[in-house]
């Protein structure tokens, strides 16, 4: 294999890895629109229609239940949405703390934190199930993945933006790791050809690629309009 052939591999091994962010981050925003539908639901006022009876009947049908603690603070709700079954806790100062919601797509947890935001949402899609973690200002701080084409876990800084991303999909494992702007600057790959690692500028051009296949190692160097001026070997 000659040295234009290593460097071919490289760069389509570079383009597997930006695949692979880029469905984290879509994947992302996809769960941040779900959680504020959550949110929204758990406010939504269930209306009830309960059996009454001197003896407590052996069913109970209603469109809605509402839980209220001594004080008459509703402390939980359960009721049907046009989407599916909603069940809400609050605490005692009437802020919710927890929703469960049957979602047409698959069912959705929500953990909430003192300030009413979701700080923890777990959900089971038809693509696969995530996990996904936010800090007190309702920003995305860590999401876990198992879709389809395999588990990926992401970490976001304290502007939302995502920082680190590892994958592990058939091709092998992937490692970005990001600038403050988003953008990938290296990217770490392992394949069946063997180890791959880019380093990219702030334009988000490759200037640096080290891999080492069967053939033996190969170490490129690129100026900033993407031509190589130095390889090895």
């Amino acid at each position: 294999m000659n040295t234009e052939e290593r460097l071919e591999k490289l760069e389509r091994e570079l383009a597997r890895a930006k695949r692979r962010n880029r469905r984290l981050f879509v994947f992302a925003l996809m769960a941040a629109g779900v959680a504020v539908v959550a949110a929204a639901w758990i406010a939504t006022p269930g209306k009830v229609l309960a059996e009454s009876g001197a003896k407590a009947p052996n069913v109970v049908r209603a469109n809605g239940f509402i839980l209220e603690d001594a004080d008459g603070k509703t402390r939980a709700k359960l009721f049907m949405n046009k989407d599916g079954p909603v069940l809400g806790l609050w605490d005692e100062n009437g802020k919710p703390r927890a929703s469960l919601d049957a979602f047409k797509d698959g069912p959705m947890l929500s953990l909430f934190g003192e300030n009413g935001k979701i700080r923890a949402s777990l959900e089971a899609g038809k693509d696969g199930a995530s996990l996904a973690l936010k800090d007190e200002n309702g920003k995305f701080r860590a999401m876990l993945s198992a879709l389809k084409d395999g588990p990926e876990l992401s970490l976001n800084d304290e502007n939302g933006k995502v920082r680190a991303a590892l994958s592990l999909l058939k091709d092998g494992p992937g490692l970005g790791l990001y600038d403050e702007n988003g953008e990938a600057r290296a990217e770490l790959t392992v394949v069946k050809n063997g180890p791959g690692l880019s380093l990219v500028d702030e334009t988000g051009k490759c200037r640096a690629m080290l891999g080492a296949n069967k053939d033996g190692p190969g170490l490129y160097l690129f100026d900033a309009n993407g031509k190589a001026i130095w390889k090895a070997p």
